[in-house]
């Protein structure tokens, strides 16, 4: 792939903070960034070059979009395969529409992982009420039953206690097919941000533990607490799934470490990611940086990094009632998505913390570099 000259337009498609911090990254390498959206005023939009406004399924959108562009990528899974596919036969499209068709349905991701040889938790496909009774009887109580399509941030899932619950999670999610997975009595999740080019070169990121609330991504610290043999097979485990699906771009990789020390791969995400924000502080490249480099076809430089840090999320109005007293603080590397409705569950911004290399605090040292955002209970919903 011949790298693409300064000014060259990269084309993004969806217009939320990923594509966002991937436009101000394209900018910084010479590169105009032009966003297909459905939201004139979205947060990608506000830095962008040129929008295009329209559905992700338009096709005179599509094209319109396809002839102001010379390569593609896109910030977030939820878009239209068909509608990707369209813009392939126009522009270079990176990372690919195979690629979106498998992240975008658990069943093709898991079925994918598992014939890749990567190890994952047991699930069993539940297209009816049947499937779901011999999904319980062979993965055991309690387990998740999860949408097979478009469920982010802990919604489109239900966890099963007992048989009882069986009819109503059925009837409550939806659509069809379903998928049921095993539970994971996991010590800690963890995820790799893995970055691969055309012509084969890949970088880790170092591996980072990831801690939820309410299903939501609430801390990430880098580097995870983990063995140093863990955390490196971790990294491998991100670069054999890159090769096997021949990935051009960025991808975050989630995992749990369960009781007894083993890494199973829970799903994929190829784009940016959120618990690889860390990087935008604490690493000379960052993620966003490194996957305009992969789809514009630039080298890859090392996925080093230079400090420890800890990402904290801003979430909804709670958070961002704080918004003043995060500015006032010292050592809150903040960063806003400029989202202009702070609703319940919505993710408006970050915040990172660096510490010395090597100097990653304790649970009380990271509360109290939080400072206004520190919240005792840190970690403990792991859903």
């Amino acid at each position: 792939m011949t790298p693409l000259s300064p000014n060259s337009v990269l084309g993004i498609v969806g217009g939320g903070q990923l594509g966002r911090m991937s436009a101000i990254a394209a900018a910084r390498l010479g590169f105009r960034a032009h966003i297909l959206t459905s939201q004139a005023d979205g947060p990608a939009a506000q830095v962008a070059h040129a929008v295009t406004v329209g559905a992700y399924d338009d096709h005179d959108a599509l094209r319109r979009f396809a002839n102001a562009v010379d390569v593609v990528t896109f910030e977030f899974e939820n878009i239209s395969a068909d509608g990707l596919d369209l813009l392939s036969s126009l522009r270079p499209v990176h990372p690919s529409g195979r690629i979106l068709r498998i992240s975008q349905d658990r069943i093709a991701e898991k079925t994918f992982l598992q014939d890749a040889g990567i190890p994952i938790a047991p699930f069993h496909l539940v297209e009816n009420e049947a499937d779901l009774q011999v999904a319980a009887t062979r993965l055991g109580y309690p387990f998740i039953l999860k949408t097979t399509r478009l469920g982010y941030d802990g919604k489109g899932q239900a966890r099963i206690h007992a048989p009882e619950d069986l009819s109503a999670a059925f009837s409550r999610l939806a659509p069809h097919p379903l998928v049921a997975e095993g539970m994971v009595d996991f010590a800690c999740e963890v995820s790799v941000m893995v970055a691969r080019n055309a012509t084969g070169g890949t970088v880790t990121f170092d591996t980072t533990e990831n801690r939820h609330r309410n299903g939501i991504l609430d801390l990430s610290l880098a580097p995870a607490r983990i063995s140093d043999g863990l955390a490196q097979r971790a990294r491998e485990l991100a670069g054999e799934i890159a090769r096997a699906l021949d990935l051009t771009g960025i991808m975050g990789v989630e995992m749990f470490v369960d009781r007894d020390g083993d890494l199973l791969v829970n799903e994929i995400a190829p784009r940016p990611h959120n618990s690889g924000h860390w990087t935008m502080n604490a690493c000379p490249v960052d993620q966003f940086e490194m996957h305009v480099r992969a789809v514009t076809g630039l080298p890859l430089p090392p996925a080093t990094r230079h400090s420890d840090a800890v990402m904290k999320n801003l979430i909804g109005p709670d958070d961002m009632a704080l918004w003043p007293r995060i500015m006032a603080a010292p050592g809150l590397l903040a960063h806003h998505y400029g989202k202009a409705e702070a609703r319940p569950g919505r993710k408006m911004g970050h915040v990172n913390v660096l510490f010395p290399y090597g100097g990653l605090p304790g649970e009380f040292g990271v509360e109290a570099a939080l400072g206004p955002l520190a919240t005792p209970a840190d970690g403990a919903d792991g859903d």
